[in-house]
């Protein structure tokens, strides 16, 4: 996944964005091994950087 890109967009905003561009899926499948692509795995990654 990348960063946050420009210095005024939150976490949440580039979440969305990648899931746009089809890089994260729209919803959790809430399954281990299928859990590269998860939103809220991405939000939570996001958020620690």
């Amino acid at each position: 996944m990348g960063a946050l890109g420009k210095k005024n967009r939150t976490p949440a905003e580039a979440v969305r964005k990648l899931m746009k561009s089809g890089k994260v899926k729209k919803k959790c499948c809430q399954s281990k091994p299928r859990c590269g692509k998860c939103p809220v795995l991405a939000l939570k990654r996001l958020k620690a950087a």
